[in-house]
């Protein structure tokens, strides 16, 4: 990866200095095996608010959490402020994630408040930054579960959803680090949303464009709704692997392989069709204590996602995997058990925000790039909420929800510069 100047400024090197070290001590303090793990409305995730907390202290910051258990931060003349935008992200991470996904988000806003508290000539408008629980649905299946709370739009069902370690439900976990669960159950918003003049969040990119074309950093257009299922059953009939022909057989893992290739080929139209989709099953098995090589199953489980920028399209696809369901029941006389269905619209961002950003990106010495997002964010949620929401990408090497994600610190300070360039004051 080409670094992003040849001479790195003395402002930027004081950057990537506090950057780095922020980042590398979250890093050692949530290790696991493998990567980092913070898990949702854990102790490691507050400790994680916690050290942020800390850090912006320090620095001579306001600090606050708010009632959805967050850490927001701000300049102390901008506690009050009427109107104010927030640039935030979330804390927590998969299992034996990256480092980077959403914190460098919340680290990037840090980075601007210590900028404008420390370069005084550099004003900025009023901004909030927002350091956020539970975005990820590795723990629970819900997504965007802390900006779902915030903007009152956190469901019954989703409240409900048991935790994939202990099983208890995310009410309970929520109620455990703190969070005063009656507002949240009646879906009142946590904050004033009235005030927040737009939200901005930084987030790494999780696919490989900025990579294969050699840019640090661009502007988000859209991001991807998605229809999801934690776990589907296929039930079919145990056997003798050996002993029962085809013609009488009722086995559920080629049932669920008939279906995916079924949704591959139309995914595959799709594209052709000039329509945008991506379409996974990350969580297959059978269960190993009662099944055998020599075994003939009696059911899977597996997970689906489908996402897209397009509404028509997901519903298209909601349709075809019913369709297709069925037929392949009445083919190989099996029978599909769908639990609930978990959905996130797509999301647009704000024409003027993007514009905005897009001239910021060429102040601060860029060539302006606007590229969709294919993960989801929590700038969606406050998008549907009816705030103004862009995002800002950085390059990122090796994906996302992976223990080897690899931004580098120049790319991150490139994505900042367009940050603070939308925020500064005009002099």
């Amino acid at each position: 990866m080409t670094a992003l100047r040849s001479v790195t400024p003395d402002a930027d090197r004081d950057d990537i200095r506090i950057a780095g070290a922020l980042f590398d001590e979250i890093a050692a303090r949530t290790a696991d095996v493998e990567g980092v793990s913070r898990p949702a409305f854990s102790d490691i995730e507050t400790r994680t608010l916690a050290l942020l907390v800390d850090f912006a202290r320090e620095h001579g910051l306001e600090t606050w959490y708010d009632a959805g258990g967050n850490a927001n931060f701000c300049l102390p003349a901008h506690r009050e402020a009427e109107r104010f935008t927030v640039v935030g992200s979330h804390v927590d991470s998969v299992p034996f994630g990256g480092n980077y996904d959403g914190l460098a988000g919340v680290v990037a806003g840090l980075v601007c408040l210590v900028r404008a508290s420390s370069h005084k000539a550099s004003k900025i408008r009023p901004l909030h930054v927002l350091a956020m629980r539970g975005e990820e649905s590795a723990w629970f299946g819900p997504c965007y579960i802390g900006s779902k709370a915030l903007t009152g739009k956190l469901s019954a069902s989703e409240l409900a959803a048991r935790h994939k370690g202990d099983g208890r439900s995310l009410a309970e976990h929520m109620a455990d680090v703190g969070i005063a669960m009656d507002d949240v159950r009646a879906g009142k918003p946590l904050i004033d949303l009235s005030r927040i003049e737009a939200y901005i969040e930084l987030h790494i990119e999780q696919g490989p464009l900025l990579i294969g074309k050699n840019i640090p950093a661009a502007i988000v257009s859209g991001i991807r709704g998605n229809i999801r299922h934690r776990a589907i059953r296929c039930l079919g009939e145990a056997g003798h692997s050996g002993a029962v022909p085809r013609a009488f057989r009722r086995d559920p893992v080629l049932a669920m392989a008939d279906l995916l290739v079924r949704l591959d080929e139309s995914w595959s139209t799709i594209l052709q069709k000039g329509d945008d989709l991506v379409l996974t099953s990350g969580v297959v098995g059978t269960d190993p204590e009662r099944h055998a090589m020599s075994r003939i199953p009696d059911e899977i489980t597996f997970s689906l996602d489908m996402r897209s920028q397009s509404a028509a399209t997901l519903e298209e696809m909601r349709t075809l995997l019913s369709e297709e369901m069925r037929q392949v029941e009445r083919d190989r006389k099996v029978r599909f058990e769908v639990d609930e269905e978990l959905y996130s619209q797509p999301a647009l961002c704000d024409p003027a925000l993007v514009a905005g950003l897009e001239t910021a990106m060429e102040r601060s010495g860029q060539a302006p790039f606007v590229m969709p997002s294919g993960g989801g964010h929590d700038a969606a949620v406050f998008g549907a909420a009816g705030i103004p929401a862009a995002m800002v990408f950085v390059r990122n090497q090796n994906g996302s929800h992976n223990p080897k994600e690899a931004m580098e610190l120049p790319d991150f300070i490139a994505a900042v510069d367009i940050l603070h360039e939308f925020l500064k004051v005009p002099a």
